[in-house]
């Protein structure tokens, strides 16, 4: 039975499988079919790229751009962010050189501690220094005090710092200035949640400004935004008579700052204040209009240069301070002697005198300068002084001369 079985299958016919697809009928089914073979008989195209023309006519297109659009640019995709992040120090300075020339030169940067002289950091830090900047550093209600830590606090660049962080809460303030919407008071002495929310924020840009190019020229576009709009609200108010820039609707959509380079009302004036923006209408700091040329002329660039070199001068005359402070204190009063000190950038007063005994032998340490005082027992007296944790090129190490005072 089994044998029977087993002979009988191999007596079947192979199966063959008749299987068809269904045909579809559906209008649905039929255009997209339609639209596939349409598709599919069009010639293949790709998409045309920025990136691929060469470098520099890629940079000649992007500069035409504002800043903000540049930054959106960026972030297409990786190749783009890549080309911009590696040009950005180019396309930053092309593009504010022809639409912000003017603006550029009122709000330049503060510099990084990072770019400063070490040997000057302990002087910039100083405490009794920093008091002498309070007040320019006073805690402002629309400012954020600059952190002495990561920006150099010389004059010129705190300056900078209260400029640029007024620039973007000007920007920030403009919906309601053009609503007449006012402006939320803070009673003196306080200091709410939301205003210590917004100083951050506006430090935050100032600070991504103060790292990226980009950064810096979104910060002068905004505020050229926001000098076209006050003066348009300036405008229209009858009742101000006072003087302002002419400007014009196509000088307004240009997006450059040409027109502030004509003559118009000064512009130094500092909104200590958020009530000064009701009547802010150009905030330009750093330059002043010569009538005799007929032109604005502009704070360098090299101010601070300048300015560290007074910062230098102080530390050195803060130093000398302290030395005859501490003879002072030493109570010597055997022969009268005025030190005089070739580094020293001034001349000494009159009362600048030091008495000393005969073989006596004094050193002095103070945090930037080491003073050795040696007296003969012919009554010679030999100054020896070097810097310590103080060094710069305008004050070379070296001895001192002394003379007898008669």
């Amino acid at each position: 039975m089994r044998k029977d079985q087993e002979h009988g299958d191999e007596d079947l016919e192979p199966l063959v499988d008749t299987t068809e697809a269904l045909k579809l009928h559906s209008k649905r089914t039929e255009r997209a079919q339609k639209k596939q073979s349409l598709k599919a008989r069009k010639p293949s195209r790709k998409q045309a790229n920025i990136l691929q023309l060469p470098v520099e006519l890629a940079l000649q297109i992007v500069v035409l751009l504002r800043p903000s659009d540049v930054l959106s640019l960026a972030q297409v995709d990786r190749e783009h962010h890549y080309f911009i992040d590696s040009e950005e120090p180019r396309i930053a300075y092309a593009i504010s050189s022809w639409r912000y020339d003017c603006l550029r030169r009122c709000f330049r940067l503060p510099v990084l501690m990072t770019d400063v002289d070490p040997a000057i950091h302990a002087a910039l830090q100083h405490e009794e220094r920093q008091e002498l900047l309070a007040i320019h550093k006073k805690p402002y209600q629309h400012v954020q005090p600059p952190d002495a830590a990561r920006i150099c606090t010389c004059l010129t660049c705190v300056l900078r710092w209260s400029a640029l962080c007024i620039a973007v809460d000007f920007a920030h303030w403009q919906d309601d200035l053009d609503n007449g919407e006012p402006i939320p008071m803070i009673p003196r002495g306080q200091q709410p949640v939301w205003n210590e929310a917004r100083l951050s924020v506006n430090a935050d840009k100032v600070w991504r400004a103060l790292r990226r190019p980009l950064w810096h020229a979104r910060v002068l576009e905004a505020h050229l935004a926001s000098t076209v709009r006050s003066i348009r609200r300036h405008a229209v108010n009858r009742g101000n008579q006072r003087r302002r820039f002419a400007m014009n609707s196509a000088e307004a959509a240009s997006g450059t700052d040409a027109f502030l380079e004509l003559n118009g009302p000064p512009t130094l004036d500092f909104p200590f204040h958020r009530d000064a923006y009701y009547m802010l209408e150009a905030y330009l700091p750093n330059r002043s209009w010569n009538g005799d040329v007929g032109c604005w002329m502009y704070v360098p660039a090299e101010q601070h240069d300048a300015d560290l070199q007074f910062v230098i001068l102080w530390a050195q005359k803060r130093a000398d301070r302290e030395a005859r402070e501490t003879l002072e204190r030493a109570g010597v009063k055997a022969g009268a002697w005025r030190i005089r000190d070739p580094r020293s950038p001034y001349d000494a007063p009159d009362n600048d005198l030091v008495t000393l005994h005969k073989g006596f032998q004094c050193l002095i340490r103070l945090e930037h300068l080491e003073i050795l005082m040696l007296v003969s027992s012919g009554g010679n007296v030999k100054v020896a002084s070097r810097e310590t944790g103080f060094q710069s090129s305008s004050f070379e190490s070296g001895t001192s001369t002394t003379e007898t005072v008669t």
